[in-house]
């Protein structure tokens, strides 16, 4: 009885969660009159399969895919590297103040962003970064979290191994890059899905920092598809379907590899 009332919660859950997604692939094949009509209807009654190249032709959607990837490759790659040798540093290295520094940048996540949005902006404007790749990656480069799960993970590994390999002459950075680095997969892929995730969807810090339109990502792409007086729905469906379908695909390859890193990762200490 238990595990059937479980199980009609998980349903009812999932329908919640699927049925925004499916009401955005059936708006993006209707024609705009069908998706103002009203009472709405569920199917197209005319599959518009072109509004998929309208938005290329009402918008540089491919520049636009461009920065994204862009963007959001280059905040990965430094994520990993970055966070995994801070982490490596709270984990296995002993420096004064080691605790008291980890609580303090783990402090930055009860900061929300947009609190201290005025004043990076300043920041980069005094350096002037404002409209170029540099705002849009160099902040993205850390993070605080990524630190916190990686280093999580590492004071699971057995600290003999690192004995082992100081024994055989192996300095801190070839214990971090051979020892550390090949048995912390789960986690790293676990922040790179996060960290991917986090930078496709951004959408407020591009907006604020950036003004041309070759600077353009997704996110204020899509937004630009929304006109002040009227909103062809069926292009914004279609574009912001465009945007999802990669971040689906990469969830759905690599999940099983996400869960691993979150669950090995939450039983560190």
């Amino acid at each position: 009885m238990r595990k059937g009332v479980v199980h009609l919660l998980l349903i009812a859950g999932a329908i919640m969660m699927v049925t925004p997604f499916l009401w955005m692939v059936t708006t993006s094949l209707k024609t705009y009159l069908e998706s103002m009509q009203i009472p709405p209807t569920i199917w197209p009654e005319t599959w518009r399969f072109d509004n998929f190249a309208r938005v290329f032709e009402s918008a540089d959607f491919l520049r636009y895919y461009a920065n994204t990837i862009f963007i959001t490759v280059l905040r990965t790659g430094a994520q990993l590297f970055l966070c995994s040798m801070a982490a490596y540093a709270f984990a296995r290295l002993n420096f004064p103040f080691k605790n008291t520094l980890f609580l303090l940048m783990l402090s930055v996540l009860m900061v929300p962003m947009q609190v201290i949005l005025i004043p990076n902006y300043a920041l980069l404007a005094q350096l002037g970064w404002i409209d170029t790749f540099y705002a849009l990656i160099v902040p993205g480069m850390f993070s605080a979290f990524g630190v916190f799960l990686l280093r999580q993970f590492f004071m699971g590994i057995p600290k003999e191994l690192d004995e082992a390999a100081i024994m055989d002459g192996c300095t801190h950075w070839g214990i971090y890059w051979r020892i550390i680095l090949p048995n912390a997969k789960p986690a790293l892929v676990a922040l790179a899905i996060f960290t991917v995730l986090a930078a496709w969807n951004d959408f407020l810090w591009p907006l604020v920092m950036t003004n041309s339109a070759d600077m353009r990502v997704l996110s204020v792409g899509i937004a630009n598809f929304e006109g002040q007086y009227s909103t062809e729905y069926p292009l914004l469906m279609a574009a912001a379907l465009m945007s999802t379908v990669p971040m689906l695909l990469m969830f759905l390859f690599l999940q099983k590899h996400l869960i691993a890193g979150i669950a090995l990762g939450g039983v560190r200490r």
